[in-house]
């Protein structure tokens, strides 16, 4: 009977993992929604990090680089999504290091870059509002939401100022 259990558990676990990574609390929950109990979930799982397969701290790495990528979040925003996936604080913070901060900031400059190609008919204080909310709402501090569109505000009129 108990090692029916495992086999359904690893096969749940399996299955999960087969769509995309997953956090430990993530199969762990999984598990006792499928009403696996707390001990067998505790030991598959216990055998999936040990073969490398269950990685909190890869799996905050790789969440962070791609939701970055995808979507543009900050830190703060990518900090909480990694916080509901219940990775622990120390692991957050090693996948929010500095080089996500530079990446931060490029994805930023990315944004406004863009939305500034549809902006050319409207004037300086309009672009500015909308772009900082743009910026707000993908979780960017007021600071740095103003500092990056002033900067690119800059750069876009650079090249007609050189006329």
């Amino acid at each position: 009977m108990l090692s029916e259990e495992m086999g359904r558990a690893r096969q749940i676990v399996y299955d999960r993992l087969a769509v995309q990574a997953r956090s430990r609390a993530d199969l762990e929950q999984t598990l006792a929604k499928k009403q696996v109990s707390a001990e067998v979930a505790a030991a598959v799982l216990d055998k999936f990090e040990d073969a490398g397969l269950v990685d909190d701290a890869e799996f905050a790495h790789a969440w962070v680089q791609a939701r970055q990528r995808s979507k543009g979040l900050s830190s703060r925003v990518l900090a909480m999504e990694l916080k509901r996936k219940g990775v622990a604080d120390g692991l957050i913070r090693d996948a929010l290091d500095g080089s996500i901060l530079r990446r931060r900031s490029k994805a930023a400059h990315r944004l406004v870059q863009t939305k500034l190609r549809s902006m050319s008919r409207l004037d300086d204080t309009t672009k500015i509002r909308r772009l900082t909310g743009l910026l707000a709402r993908k979780g960017y501090a007021p600071q740095v939401a103003f500092e990056v569109v002033r900067h690119e505000l800059g750069a876009e009129a650079q090249p007609l100022e050189s006329l």
